[in-house]
């Protein structure tokens, strides 16, 4: 009897699980991009980005050459693995080498701001396109 009780119980707690939706899969990068990053000059602190707004290096923003404005974009610094999320208004890197022109604050939070450059991976996830 007691076994009888065990089974069914054990069956009734398994039934959630045939029910639930399988796990969504990873969730495909739709842009990606592997170089070198830099940051703003403080110099700059003030100017108008090319999206119209005004440059402030306390804000989590970034320069590319072709994202469009407002994208969103995931830096990982491949050196130390730190991550942080930036938002694209401003056109840029000018310089060959380079793929992406972070502002201060990103670039302290990936532990790049004493050396001024790293090795880094971009990674877009949704692109809102007009």
């Amino acid at each position: 009897m007691r076994k009888t009780l065990f089974i069914l119980l054990a069956m009734m707690a398994a039934a959630p699980a045939a029910w639930a939706k399988p796990l969504a899969s990873v969730q495909q990068a739709a842009f990606s991009q592997t170089g070198h990053a830099s940051y703003y000059a403080a110099a700059l602190e003030g100017n108008m980005t090319a999206d119209g707004s005004i440059f402030d290096g306390s804000a989590f923003t970034a320069a590319h050459r072709s994202l469009p404005f407002g994208t969103v974009v995931r830096v990982t610094n491949l050196g130390n693995g730190r991550v942080v999320k930036v938002r694209v208004n401003d056109r840029g890197p000018f310089a060959r080498r380079l793929v992406i022109d972070l502002s201060e604050a990103a670039a302290r939070e990936l532990g790049m701001f004493r050396r001024g450059i790293a090795r880094v991976s971009i990674k877009v996830f949704k692109i809102d396109q007009p």
